[in-house]
């Protein structure tokens, strides 16, 4: 159990990183995803080499989850974007929406009854976000694309909900990564044509950061995510995941001072937001131990 939980914080620390690997590649961020996809798809080929997880799934189910996958890229661009047009610290503080976006659409997609005490969370961390907004001046575009991204997030993780039930995970990644990656290809052209002077070829130091986001944020922390899974609840990875965030604005700090570019402003609608990110996670915890109490009576 202690070496699960290892393997979990691995993961999650991992995925803190990609927020610092974005600001740090000099790529646009259509680019940067694109590499990113094609990296991540051949080190699963790799994987499924020796483990045989990927699976052939039936057409109908293989475009389903190929349409999420468009969903997960378009969350990755503006996740980017919203980096490279703020910075890390403000595009992870913007992402606790997720919280918010989700406890909307998942009575909606799972017929369930709308909890409003994590709506109420939601809003006040969105309060914070506006907070954030005012004084940051400058860092408008940055934020709305961080909010369309978290967005994007809660809607991916809805959808993917569904799918893993009847489908192992690694088939699903595999599946949504490829039919993302097809569609950005397919529609590149259309970025070209708005950026012709675009960089394609990474030089050296791109290529090993995206090497770095691609086979140790994606593909490694994915697969030590799933074996640390094995062992502990799916509620308690969900519990921990707060953590992500935090990991990304202490690494954003000490690689990049951004903490010298940050209004007074800033730092209460990060507590607003960082308390309610607690509440909401004590808030979970409350449910789920009331959930197995219930259980066994």
């Amino acid at each position: 159990m202690r070496k699960a939980y290892i393997q979990m914080h691995v993961a999650i620390f991992l995925w803190g990183f990609t927020g610092v690997l974005g600001r740090l590649i000099t790529l646009t961020e259509w680019v940067l995803v694109w590499y990113r996809l094609i990296l991540t798809i051949l080190s699963l080929l790799i994987i499924h080499l020796f483990t045989k997880q990927i699976k052939r799934l039936p057409l109908k189910q293989t475009l389903k989850i190929c349409g999420v996958g468009v969903i997960v890229i378009l969350h990755w661009l503006t996740f980017y974007g919203a980096i490279k047009n703020c910075n890390v610290t403000i595009t992870l503080c913007c992402l606790s929406s997720i919280a918010f976006f989700t406890s909307i659409m998942e009575p909606l997609f799972h017929r369930k009854k709308i909890d409003w005490i994590e709506v109420l969370f939601g809003l006040a961390a969105i309060a914070g976000i506006y907070t954030i907004y005012k004084v940051q001046v400058g860092f408008g575009y940055g934020i709305i694309l961080a909010i369309i991204s978290a967005f994007l997030s809660a809607l991916f993780s809805v959808l993917n909900k569904k799918i893993v039930v009847d489908f192992n995970p690694e088939s699903v990644v595999f599946y949504e990564l490829t039919g993302g990656w097809i569609f950005l290809t397919l529609i590149f052209p259309i970025y070209l044509y708005f950026k012709p002077d675009a960089i394609l070829i990474p030089d050296t130091s791109n290529w090993i950061y995206i090497s770095i986001l691609s086979f140790f944020c994606t593909t490694l922390a994915f697969t030590i995510s799933l074996r640390a899974l094995t062992k502990i609840s799916a509620f308690t990875m969900n519990l921990s995941l707060n953590l992500e965030p935090i990991y990304g604005v202490i690494l954003a700090f000490a690689i990049f001072k951004e903490n010298k570019s940050l209004e007074n402003g800033f730092y209460f609608g990060a507590a607003m937001i960082v308390l309610m990110v607690i509440f909401h996670a004590l808030y979970q915890y409350r449910q789920r131990k009331r959930a197995v109490t219930s259980e066994i009576r």
